[in-house]
């Protein structure tokens, strides 16, 4: 099958999400993680529709941005390079930290050029404006990092309320321990929405677009 390059952008808060990245690319554990700065770059093969008539071998290009919420306006502005005619979003959080997830909304706002005060976003609380996204058109999912550090008494509770996430998101939701690639082994519930995510991301690229052959992910 001939391949194509897929240019993707990954860029979120800081919540393991080059170990996340690299678990992607390699199906193998990061063994010394670090602090992103600036932005690293990896790839992932992917098979659009896998098993089907259809089926295509696709570069995907992962952009890690480095930053924090807080930052300054001046890294916001670097950071928005990265940004540009973006295909599709991981947003990433961490199931250990409450304010991490709470800071999706203002992440995605971020990334979509549209970093202003989120009017309608209430991340004390979760409660949501889902009209603020009403018109985005950008494949989005959700993934939670270090479940592993999640005891097992208190499991239940936190992906209760963290579940709302992919639904003020429109979003699937995968959950995972980037320590361990079972998590996203061949066949499980989470590989499959990986697979479709990325077949999303795809599609909007390459056929719901004129063809120029740049796309980005964040």
């Amino acid at each position: 099958t001939a391949s194509q390059e897929l240019f993707s952008l990954c860029a979120l808060a800081g919540v393991g999400k080059s170990s996340l990245v690299h678990l992607l690319c390699h199906n193998q554990v990061l063994g010394n993680p670090s602090w992103t700065v600036g932005c690293s770059v990896d790839v992932r093969i992917h098979d659009y529709k896998e098993g089907t008539p259809e089926e295509k071998t696709y570069y995907i290009e992962l952009w890690d941005v480095g930053g924090s919420v807080g930052s300054a306006t001046s890294v916001k502005s670097t950071r928005a390079v990265f940004y540009n005619l973006l295909n599709g979003i991981i947003l990433v959080h961490d199931l250990t930290n409450k304010k991490s997830s709470q800071n999706l909304y203002r992440w995605s706002l971020e990334a979509l050029n549209r970093d202003v005060a989120p009017t309608g976003v209430l991340v004390t609380n979760g409660d949501y404006d889902r009209e603020q996204f009403g018109d985005n058109q950008i494949p989005l999912l959700v993934i939670g990092t270090k479940l592993d550090q999640i005891p097992e008494t208190k499991r239940n509770e936190v992906l209760t309320r963290t579940a709302f996430l992919a639904e003020d998101f429109n979003a699937e939701e995968i959950n995972l321990d980037c320590t361990n690639p079972r998590y996203l082994a061949a066949g499980s519930s989470n590989a499959v929405k990986l697979s479709r995510f990325f077949d999303k991301v795809i599609e909007k690229r390459y056929f719901l677009r004129d063809g120029n052959q740049v796309c980005h992910f964040s």
